[in-house]
């Protein structure tokens, strides 16, 4: 959103956009000085603040009363920011506040004409070099050329709107319309991070029955929602597990113990929590090797702070040892962290309280249908049990968190508040039988597909039952030595037949993780295991050696619009399988924009899209 605010308005926008926000805040300061009013200090760009002494309670009343919030410091002085949305009519608003303080008559004439002779000292801080000199910054300046250019980007993504995102441990489940509506209700958007609470009490009913629908589903006593993201969550509950045992006189227990399966949020959570983690082996099922675990909590137990588990585990199964495995950590006195990506299985059916954890994260982003794609918006809220709950994360400026309260771990008292409403609005409209019921479809579509591809595909891990939870792990490694097919081979060909890669070579290397949700009808389950079917064909073709190994529809995929149009073609195929691997493709057919980019070249070398490092260079 920031960057295409950057692009509409461009350079020159935002500079008059700043120079009018300066502007208000000098109209702003002259008419306060006109009243008898001195400013705390002279240099200012947006924000002005004023030495309003014995006058300072006079203020707040009468601006409460206007509907108007300031900044109320402890030495009588008052702060008020200006900005881009600010009228002519608001700066005499706020003036009139002052002079009716002062007891001074204002009358609003000539608002605008004048303004105060300081602020910004141009010599001193104007920005004399360029900004936003791409292109791009230059181009899309009036809504219609906007609306196109961000058409034909939508145009690049392949997304839910085109077919199933089978992102394993990600939950890619529908956002519904719906529940997103409400964002950009002017109730919600327009609402500032540090309002009074008493002006927002839509707000709180809200967060308050978030909390309490969310202590219901997991089974604890309390839930914060500050943490902005799953990993902000990890680290927040691994806090309140180390206050916990600080305020216990146990500083001492530093271990966390973590199997080799989780999540790399989850050591790399530790770490930064000050604790050491020692790695617990998972056996051949994948599932925790509870000998293991059971020996060095034995080893450790004096130092033992906590396990981190995640259920169904990582490999995508049901551990049937769970609660003996909790049970072990608490003999020791540890305490237990459920990493909740994988809630989307748990919901109406189970819950951390009753496999017995302390403490656990949830992906609103992912179980609970806030968006996940692109990058965000994430919320990681912690569920804790009661003995936890007195160390909640707090913050300084708005009360909340627990009576003995962990430091904040986000800017904002319940993080991005706006995005809760998502998740308010899919708890409220699924209730207590939809939640359940789209738990069990998640798992009925994962084992369906399971089901139809493990003659196939090898299912790497299953549980006692011959059955996944609500994912599996499709093992592909036994195509490079067969047919010198790599995963990245059938991700990339995926794109042909118009699906986004489930996650690859996530937990095990050379594997591809699929998690269908529940978002999902049958039709588009069977679409998808045509296409794994497909693929499973073409790679059998350069097993059996009728077709090239280098040279096959599989390493060279994906095929773009302008290679199959172009006048040559040098591939020992045809245009038409490499386009329309199956039927269904000609009826709404998805063009990748690019050829395959070197995936781990990329990870490691930043490829930018702007002009070459050297010609920067030779500017400055």
């Amino acid at each position: 959103m920031a960057g295409m605010y950057a692009v509409y308005h461009g350079p020159k926008g935002l500079k008059a956009i700043a120079g009018q926000i300066h502007k208000q805040a000098r109209t702003l300061a002259y008419g306060l000085k006109k009243l008898g009013y001195t400013l705390a200090y002279d240099q200012y760009f947006d924000t002005i603040t004023i030495n309003a002494d014995s006058n300072t309670g006079k203020v707040e009343s009468l601006a409460v009363a206007n509907e108007m919030n300031f900044r109320y410091h402890s030495n009588g002085s008052v702060s008020i920011s200006v900005d881009e949305t600010t009228t002519k009519n608001d700066v005499a608003g706020i003036i009139a506040v002052f002079a009716k303080a002062a007891s001074r008559d204002f009358k609003n004439n000539g608002i605008g004409t004048d303004a105060d002779p300081s602020g910004l000292e141009s010599h001193k801080h104007f920005r004399k070099s360029e900004f936003l000199s791409h292109p791009v910054f230059s181009e899309y300046h009036s809504e219609t050329n906007m609306l196109r250019y961000l058409k034909r980007l939508e145009n690049k993504d392949l997304s839910l709107a085109h077919s199933m995102i089978a992102l394993g441990s990600c939950t890619m489940k529908l956002n519904a319309t719906s529940e997103m509506a409400p964002l950009s209700w002017p109730e919600f958007s327009s609402m500032h991070p540090f309002v009074p609470v008493d002006q927002a009490a839509g707000y709180q009913e809200i967060i308050a029955d978030l909390e309490r629908d969310l202590c219901v589903i997991t089974g604890f006593d309390a839930v914060s929602l500050q943490p902005n993201s799953g990993a902000q969550g990890e680290y927040a509950g691994l806090m309140v597990i180390r206050n916990y045992f600080l305020s216990k006189g146990e500083g001492h227990r530093d271990i966390s113990l973590i199997p080799s399966s989780a999540h790399g949020t989850n050591p790399a959570s530790a770490v930064m929590a000050g604790m050491k983690v020692v790695v617990v082996k998972c056996d051949e099922k994948g599932n925790i090797d509870v000998a293991d675990l059971r020996e060095k909590a034995e080893k450790y137990s004096r130092q033992l702070a906590c396990l981190m588990v995640t259920y169904p585990s990582t490999h995508g199964v049901y551990e049937s040892s769970i609660k003996e495995i909790t049970n072990i950590i608490h003999q020791h006195g540890g305490q237990v962290y459920m990493d909740g990506a994988n809630m989307n299985a748990q919901v109406g059916l189970t819950n951390p309280g009753m496999i017995g954890a302390d403490v656990c994260h949830l992906n609103l982003h992912k179980t609970f249908a806030i968006p996940h794609g692109g990058g965000g918006p994430g919320m990681g809220p912690i569920g804790v049990a009661k003995h936890l709950a007195p160390f909640l994360p707090g913050h300084p400026v708005v009360k909340c968190g627990g009576s003995a309260n962990t430091t904040p771990v986000s800017a904002a008292p319940w993080g991005s508040a706006s995005i809760l409403l998502i998740s308010y609005g899919y708890i409220k409209m699924m209730g207590r039988t939809g939640l359940r019921e789209a738990t069990q479809i998640a798992i009925l579509n994962a084992n369906y597909i399971r089901k139809k591809l493990e003659k196939h595909y090898p299912i790497l891990y299953q549980g006692e039952n011959g059955n996944v939870a609500h994912e599996m792990i499709l093992d592909c490694r036994a195509f490079k030595l067969s047919a010198g097919i790599e995963v990245t081979d059938i991700a990339k060909r995926l794109m042909d037949y118009g699906f986004h890669a489930p996650t690859v070579s996530f937990p095990v290397a050379g594997t591809i993780m699929v998690e269908p949700t529940e978002s999902e009808s049958q039709d588009e389950l069977d679409r998808f295991i045509d296409a794994m079917i497909s693929i499973r064909h073409e790679i059998a073709e350069v097993e059996s050696g009728s077709v090239n190994k280098d040279n096959n529809v599989l390493v060279n995929a994906p095929h773009t619009a302008a290679e199959l149009t172009a006048d040559e073609w040098n591939y020992p195929y045809t245009r038409h399988k490499a386009a329309y691997p199956l039927p269904y493709v000609q009826q709404a057919k998805f063009w990748p924009s690019v050829k395959r980019v070197d995936n781990a070249f990329g990870d490691r070398n930043l490829v930018c899209t702007c002009p070459d490092v050297e010609s920067y260079a030779e500017a400055i």
